[in-house]
């Protein structure tokens, strides 16, 4: 199965054909996968509790990984995956314009994600320490 969560898809095929959307679930073991979107059932929900209301939800239910394509970031289409061994890691690839679908690899890999983070927060004693002796120096 070419398709991973988190990925942009395109339905291809079915009542939901030319539907984009984001994978929100896979499972490889029964070749499906859920779309966020695409696929949407009604399910009553009963109140459970006193305060509660019952409600009828849509909830996305999974269609088949043979249905959908993964969309290309450079291309901006669905397109089939091609293997491809980048940096000693094999990635999944466009074969149109080249451009590696995994997202973990198109950015520079897991040092991108470490700069993504948070700068630790400095504490500000010092500072009120500086203020308090220049204000008895001023006196």
């Amino acid at each position: 199965m070419n398709v991973k969560l988190n990925d942009n898809v395109v339905v291809i095929t079915g009542k939901y054909a030319g539907k984009q959307g984001k994978v929100i679930a896979t499972s490889p073991k029964n070749g499906t996968v859920v779309v966020e979107g695409v696929n949407l059932h009604k399910k009553a929900k009963k109140a459970r509790k006193a305060n509660e209301v019952s409600q009828i939800v849509e909830i996305p239910a999974p269609i088949d990984a043979s249905n959908v394509m993964v969309v290309c970031d450079g291309c901006a289409k669905g397109v089939r995956v091609k293997h491809s061994v980048v940096d000693g890691k094999k990635v999944r690839v466009c074969p149109k314009c080249g451009a590696v679908l995994d997202k973990a690899y198109s950015k520079g890999g897991k040092a991108a994600a470490k700069k993504e983070e948070p700068k630790k927060r400095v504490r500000k004693r010092a500072k009120k320490e500086e203020t308090a002796e220049s204000g008895e120096t001023e006196e």
